[in-house]
């Protein structure tokens, strides 16, 4: 009996070393070729660089402060230069240093203006840019053109949509920045053409003054 055990499982015991032998000589897969990584390469680079631009830049996002902000007027007649100065009620600006693309805005209270004389300031206000009609004068950038520096001293273009007297017109404001320590201060001026804005023309037949006022905007904001 026992010799017939071990002969009945001998042709089982040699089925299963020959097995293993062929699994021992199976081929491995081959690696690729030169010229296959060749072709590789570019297409997985091309990959990691659309991967890259879906991934969305960070806003730079400024509060700016209405205390440490001016807003000054410039308006020029035959007999001197009258000087004076608007309020800003608040401001936001944020943009994305990889585009250029801009959002946010400044509101001055267009009854503040003050050019150190009860009678002019009054007139400008009524006649000329309607306060109690249009109480809010609004500048809300799109677009900076030029790189802003986040440290140092930059020099930029804001563009943007300005709102005055109930009608918007596009301007674009140089400005010259200094970034520090997460404040930053900007300095720049623009001409508003009132008249061929459709706003009234004090003058009189005794004084005569320019149908386009220069603004200069000095102002600090904080990330």
């Amino acid at each position: 009996m026992m010799k017939l055990m071990i002969k009945s499982s001998q042709p089982a015991l040699w089925g299963r070393m020959e097995s293993c032998a062929a699994v021992g000589n199976r081929r491995r897969p081959p690696l690729l070729r030169p010229s296959a990584v060749r072709l590789f390469l570019p297409i997985a680079c091309a990959a990691l660089l659309a991967a890259g631009d879906s991934i969305p830049a960070q806003d730079t996002a400024l509060q700016i402060d209405p205390a440490h902000t001016r807003v000054e007027f410039t308006l020029g007649d035959v007999l001197h230069t009258v000087h004076g100065a608007f309020q800003l009620k608040r401001g936001n600006i944020r943009f994305d240093t990889a585009t250029g693309k801009a959002a946010g805005e400044l509101v001055v209270d267009a009854a503040s203006g003050s050019s150190g004389s009860g009678a002019r300031d009054h007139r400008m206000n009524t006649s000329v840019l309607e306060s109690a009609r249009y109480p809010d004068i609004v500048f809300r950038p799109d677009r900076v053109e030029g790189k802003v520096a986040l440290e140092g001293a930059s020099q930029v273009q804001l563009h943007g949509m300005f709102t005055i007297h109930g009608a918007e017109h596009e301007i674009t404001i140089p400005l010259e920045v200094e970034a520090a320590d997460g404040q930053f201060t900007a300095n720049g001026r623009f001409v508003v053409p009132y008249v061929k804005w459709g706003m009234k023309n004090p003058s009189t037949l005794v004084l005569r003054v320019s149908d386009k006022v220069q603004i200069e905007i000095h102002t600090v904001a904080h990330r």
